[in-house]
């Protein structure tokens, strides 16, 4: 009954009937490619597709409208494209790879339900240590350049409470790269704490 009041719509493309389409699960199985962000986090980054077409609207479909229902889809996808990195000598290889997600601010994350990356993290069949957070006082990023970015994100990227097993190396995991300042504050932070970033893999890059 719920299906026909509200029935199911490609998070991708908006075709009725499936979560995620052939065509648009053909778009995110293409090979990640590696990225050169504006502001250098001194690690290698690498993207899942481009911030746009099927990628952008999946995203924000998870995201901003509620598509939990594709998390498995684009935690399988992530999952392939580490085990393809590593084969590929990309990343260390695996078992043995980590994966953390980038910081979001708790506030905002609890009112999408949950951290949404670190969901599509738990559904790639990785082991998953969530370590870092944005402290409430940062800026939202939207509209800020590359120069912004960094210094909006000094002294912001926090580390969770310590505790006992965090991992010695880790694979970072974020939504969208666009100027590399995340991912840099987030390098910056872990690295300080003894814990090596062995590469940032991004969902799409803009």
């Amino acid at each position: 009954m719920l299906e026909l009041l509200l029935p199911r719509r490609c998070v991708g493309c908006g075709i009725a009937g499936v979560t995620l389409c052939e065509l648009c699960r053909h778009e995110w199985r293409n090979p990640p490619f590696r990225v050169d962000p504006r502001v250098d986090p001194r690690v290698p980054v690498f993207a899942l597709g481009p911030w746009g077409g099927v990628h952008r609207s999946t995203v924000i479909g998870i995201k901003e409208r509620g598509r939990r229902d594709a998390i498995p889809e684009i935690g399988a996808v992530l999952g392939a494209a580490i085990r393809y990195l590593a084969a590929r000598g990309d990343l260390p290889a695996s078992p043995g790879i980590v994966l953390s997600p980038a910081p979001t601010r708790r506030r905002v994350a609890r009112l999408r339900g949950g951290d949404t990356v670190a969901a599509i993290c738990q559904a790639s069949g990785f082991d998953v240590v969530p370590l870092v957070y944005l402290a409430a006082s940062v800026r939202d990023s939207a509209g800020l350049d590359a120069v912004s970015r960094r210094k909006n994100l000094v002294g912001s990227v926090r580390m969770y409470r310590r505790v006992e097993g965090w991992p010695k190396r880790v694979v970072v995991i974020d939504d969208v790269v666009t100027t590399g300042a995340t991912a840099a504050a987030t390098v910056e932070c872990l690295s300080v704490a003894g814990i090596l970033v062995t590469g940032v893999v991004a969902l799409a890059a803009a």
